[in-house]
């Protein structure tokens, strides 16, 4: 039986001490959830607190449903990344329905109304028959979930691997605006005021979602786990969603949460332990919709749409009038208590009392071994003198333009509502999205990244380009980055190599924080993401938010006009490792990936930050996978107007490590002639090498290198290419 609940001996032992007894089947259910992996931590929660969460803009950081930071003008954005990982593998329409869900509900339990969702995928090989299942799922999931709440998706990013064909990763981000001086919290606060239950009712989907699902990996009983993914209405969230902003405008709202992972049980539990109270719940008051539903079932069940309100005594029918009137079920379930203990009742009996410190802090905090993986001994070093360089870089440019982690992803966001609100200054297929704030002339830009392939062979360094590359793609839509959010995705922690490539990232991204000055304000670690012992490469995904003071100085991608100067902010080094171009050229790879100068990194970011807002230049568009050549032909035509570039170039460098290498902290920039010396003495004042590359003009893109031509072609056929690579893997 508590093998069965996924708790070892250890642990329960471990209850047996806390509680002084035995805990009946239900408790037992109570501990199972609490103490699994997804809801407790246990294994990363050591290393997570070195990250950097303080910082000046910092209204709330990790420890609440979603992060908090001050933008100025009595507002704050509020935001946060999550996974949903292993129910969109088992049934990915509903999986990636009930994550969009999901992190919604974390953003306006906390008071804020959403105004934007970014998704990041990964997916196994294209060619595999059920990637392609997966993917189609995945992507109707999202939208039709986000498009019926009326949220807009406004970006993200999409990668392929085989390391995700026995689990595909799907994170959601969200943000929401909020005033500063009207944040809720989820807590239990106030002896004798009543506990509410609002939102869809309760049935059987989700049961030990958060505890055998979420926090295992997968095996042959895989597909045995349907049962256990959520259903999502999306029409119920968004009368819930529009109920609780209306509600939470009155000051007898003491306390809210989200029924998330662990469902009942976490939130009232969780809400509890922040206020330092007890709780009586009686289950037999809980709107079911099935019959027969034992206290068990009703506790863990992880049905959607649920919120859980503690309001002030005597104000209980007017809360259930604001929820009647948006058609929500509601009922007051209980009443918060003293003493430090929950109490469930069901059918005029105690289910279950246990103390709260005991569930929510009980677990225990376990020190996993970790040991450095040997995989590592065999790829980390690359010899050039081994790669032939192609005489011209012509078919390698269309290669990775064709290839699924570099070509445009316009069939799948064309599938999302992302004008919706009429918020959204920058739509997808730029390096970040902007969105507008209300009423202000402020603007937020938004991205997530992580190139895995980069953790895998290096994952400190890995992490670290994450944070930084994230960084820069906010900072080229004219945002200055002032907030984190991570989701770590990773195999099992069981797995001392597992460990270590964790403890490596979490290292990593936190020192890169630290120099950037960037708070980390919120966050999800996903474990078990492996198959019968197959783990993922570590994918700790980043996403950033950055701040336009003004919403007129965002900048795009794209050439804007002919005759423009085109520029490189940073140097190329030599470097292939970890390359799209060398997995694809040479079906290789290996490292090292590429270094990062974070005193370079940081000089770059404001340089081009300072670029924009003087209104110097017309288009930045940050150097990543594929290197400067991508970065010059998506900048030829992924915007409106298609427009060419002719550039020449001298360099020492190996021609395809020139084009094609991935070193970091480069951004290219078009700009005005007539700004060319104004941006010579920005990069000289802030020590960054700046090189004029050659020009907007014509509808080819011309490369030069050493007075040779390199790459010559039209961009419609570049274009063309990069437009339909990915849509023929669809429907």
């Amino acid at each position: 039986m508590v093998k069965a609940h996924g708790l070892t001996p250890d642990e329960y032992r471990r209850i047996l001490d806390l509680l002084g007894r035995a805990p009946n089947l239900t408790e037992l259910g109570i501990f199972s959830v609490m103490w699994s992996e997804h809801c407790s931590y246990k294994s990363s929660r050591p290393l997570l607190k070195t990250l950097p969460t303080e910082g000046p803009r910092v209204l709330q950081g990790p420890g609440e449903n979603a992060g908090i930071v001050d933008i100025g003008g009595g507002m704050a954005a509020v935001f946060k990344i999550e996974s949903h990982n292993h129910p969109s593998f088992i049934e990915p329409h509903q999986g990636a329905a009930t994550g969009v869900g999901g992190i919604l509900r974390d953003i306006f339990t906390m008071g804020a109304r959403p105004v934007a969702l970014l998704d990041s995928l990964r997916f196994g090989d294209l060619s595999e028959p059920r990637t392609r299942y997966l993917l189609n799922g995945v992507v109707d999931g999202i939208s039709s979930y986000g498009n019926c709440v009326g949220v807009p998706t406004v970006g993200g990013e999409i990668y392929f691997d085989s390391c995700y064909n026995g689990n595909i990763l799907v994170n959601v981000f969200c943000l929401g605006l909020i005033k500063a001086d009207k944040i809720f919290r989820g807590n239990a606060a106030g002896v004798g005021n009543a506990v509410i239950y609002v939102g869809s009712k309760t049935g059987r989907d989700g049961i030990h979602g958060a505890s055998l699902l979420a926090s295992s990996e997968f095996d042959e009983t895989t597909e045995e786990k349907r049962p256990t993914v959520q259903v999502g209405d999306p029409f119920t969230e968004k009368l819930l969603l529009e109920a609780c902003l209306e509600i939470m405008k009155h000051d007898w709202v003491v306390g809210v949460q989200d029924m998330g992972a662990a469902g009942l049980t976490s939130s009232s539990f969780e809400m509890a332990g922040r206020a330092g109270t007890g709780v009586e719940l009686d289950l037999s008051k809980v709107p079911l919709r099935e019959e027969g539903m034992t206290p068990y079932e009703i506790l863990l069940s992880e049905s959607q749409e649920r919120m859980l309100f503690v309001v002030r005594q005597g104000h209980e029918a007017d809360a259930l009038a604001v929820f009647k009137k948006w058609d929500l079920n509601a009922a007051v379930i209980g009443r918060v208590t003293e003493g430090h203990s929950v109490k469930i009742l069901h059918a005029g009996e105690i289910a279950a009392q246990l103390p709260v410190s005991a569930v929510v802090d009980g677990a225990l905090a376990l020190q996993r071994p970790s040991q450095r993986p040997q995989y590592l001994d065999s790829i980390t070093e690359l010899d050039l003198t081994g790669l032939k360089t192609p005489e011209r870089g012509d078919e390698a440019l269309k290669k990775l333009l064709a290839a699924p982690n570099i070509a445009g992803k316009r069939w799948v966001y064309e599938q999302y509502d992302h004008m919706v609100r009429l918020n959204t200054l920058i739509l997808p297929g730029s390096d970040a999205s902007v969105i507008r704030v209300p009423g202000a002339q402020k603007a937020l830009a938004i991205s997530a990244d992580c190139n895995s392939r980069y953790c895998y062979l290096d994952p400190y360094q890995g992490a670290q380009i994450a944070v930084a590359e994230c960084c820069r793609n906010v900072v080229c839509a004219g945002g200055e980055p002032i907030g984190v959010t991570n989701c770590l995705n990773f195999g099992s922690p069981e797995r001392p190599e597992i460990m270590w490539q964790f403890e490596q990232a979490v290292l990593g991204m936190g020192d890169a924080c630290r120099f950037l000055e960037i708070p980390i304000v919120s966050g999800n670690v996903s474990f078990y993401n492996e198959t019968k012992g197959e783990a993922i490469f570590p994918t700790p995904t980043i996403a950033v938010v950055g701040l336009l003071e003004d919403q007129k100085r965002h900048c795009v991608q794209w050439f804007q006009k002919p005759g423009d100067l085109v520029a490189l902010a940073g140097f190329s080094m030599e470097e292939l490792g970890g390359s799209e171009y060398l997995k694809l050229t040479f079906d290789s790879c290996r490292g090292p990936v590429p270094n990062l100068d974070l005193p370079q990194e940081k000089k770059v970011q404001r340089f081009c930050l300072r670029s924009i807002r003087e209104g110097l230049v017309s288009s930045a568009h940050d150097c990543s996978e594929g290197g400067l050549a991508v970065a010059l032909a998506e900048s030829c035509f992924t915007g409106p107007r298609l427009l060419g570039a002719r550039i020449e170039m001298e360099s020492t460098l190996r021609s395809d490590a020139l084009m094609f290498g991935e070193t970091q902290s480069r951004v290219l920039i078009s700009f005005p002639r007539e700004n060319k010396e104004a941006l010579e003495t920005l990069a000289r004042e802030g020590g960054v090498e700046f090189s004029v590359l050659g020009s907007v003009e014509g509808e080819r893109l011309t490369v030069r290198i050493d007075g040779e031509d390199y790459i010559e072609q039209d961009v419609r056929v570049l274009k063309k290419i990069w437009d339909e690579s990915l849509e023929r893997y669809g429907r």
